[in-house]
């Protein structure tokens, strides 16, 4: 019978870092060895997994919500193929920074991959800026994401105060029951080794927290080439998103991206996107813009979230003025 795959979860509130820190995890990934990662994001288009897929991983994607709601059929369906095509050596699952860790941790020490799965510590990312934020630390996804984690990282650090800094490491140290270790990182570095040993399986707060929001189930993609322009909307758990799915024959121009990135409106926007001057990933997060060369896709994506109502169609025209197109 064949061994266990060691598995860890990998937590964190909306933009705190977590597919920075899995990316900078496969960096060290031995060369024998091959990784899988379980992606889920609380948009429908998937650009986390688009983003992944240039560290030469396995990457299955579940786009479209909270996992803990997908966390029945779609995320065993996905589990299971990125399983059998995989046969992985190590396999890091990334959920929705709004989504609560409970059913996922149901589904993955269940019977049915007790012998399949060997769960590790649970790590759990924390920007220590936004614990000066009620809405942050009231929020029952941010709350039980912390509770279940063996391991709590303070990430961004080089973006902290000292003060900051000192008001993580007391609020962390008050938590109980306390954790295995408590760390600081910067860029989402997180060591290899802190992936090794078995999770404590420790309780979270509010086990049923995540029958306080729904899911829809999300249709098919149609393919590409017969809608080259797609738009999705979704919401839940206070926050909206929209994105799109864009044929790659339509060059978009990055400098209008980059304008439509950076309102402030927006919690996060998030694109793999064709430009004229090749493929580029484009991340903004508390107002700190990254622009990097992307691998060539199969099609553009984009991603917006947002903490209030957005207006889709206006976005919609201005996404279509920055790929040349009349706005509808």
């Amino acid at each position: 019978m064949a061994q266990p795959i060691p598995t860890s979860l990998i937590l964190g509130f909306l933009g705190v870092g977590k597919t920075t820190a899995i990316l900078d995890l496969l960096k060290s990934k031995p060369e024998n060895e091959v990784w899988a990662v379980l992606v889920n994001e609380f948009g429908e288009v998937g650009i986390d997994g688009a983003m992944l897929k240039t560290e030469g991983a396995f990457i299955k994607e579940i786009p479209g919500g909270c996992m803990c709601c997908v966390a029945g059929l779609p995320m065993q369906i996905g589990l299971n193929q990125l399983i059998h095509k995989a046969k992985p050596d190590r396999l890091l699952i990334e959920p929705t920074g709004l989504g609560h860790p409970s059913q996922i941790l149901d589904t993955l020490t269940s019977e049915h991959y007790q012998d399949v799965l060997a769960m590790g510590p649970v790590i759990c990312l924390v920007d220590p800026r936004r614990l000066e934020e009620p809405k942050v630390l009231g929020n029952v996804q941010f709350r039980d994401q912390v509770a279940a984690a063996d391991i709590l990282v303070a990430n961004k650090t080089d973006l902290c105060t000292p003060e900051q800094l000192t008001h993580f490491d007391e609020w962390a140290a008050q938590l109980e029951p306390a954790k295995r270790a408590i760390h600081h990182t910067r860029f989402g570095h997180l060591a290899p080794g802190w992936l090794d040993g078995q999770s404590d399986a420790l309780p979270v707060t509010d086990p049923e927290a995540h029958h306080h929001h729904h899911h829809k189930t999300a249709s098919p993609a149609p393919a590409i080439d017969d809608e080259p322009w797609q738009q999705i909307t979704n919401q839940g758990q206070g926050h909206f998103s929209v994105g799109w799915r864009i044929h790659p024959e339509l060059i978009l121009d990055e400098n209008a991206l980059l304008v439509m990135a950076m309102d402030s409106a927006f919690v996060r926007f998030k694109a793999v996107v064709q430009t004229v001057d090749g493929w580029r990933a484009i991340n903004v997060v508390d107002g700190a813009l990254t622009v990097i060369q992307g691998e060539p896709q199969a099609y553009s994506r984009a991603e917006i979230i947002a903490s209030d109502q957005i207006d889709a169609r206006e976005l919609d025209a201005r996404m279509r003025a920055a790929a040349g197109l009349d706005p509808r």
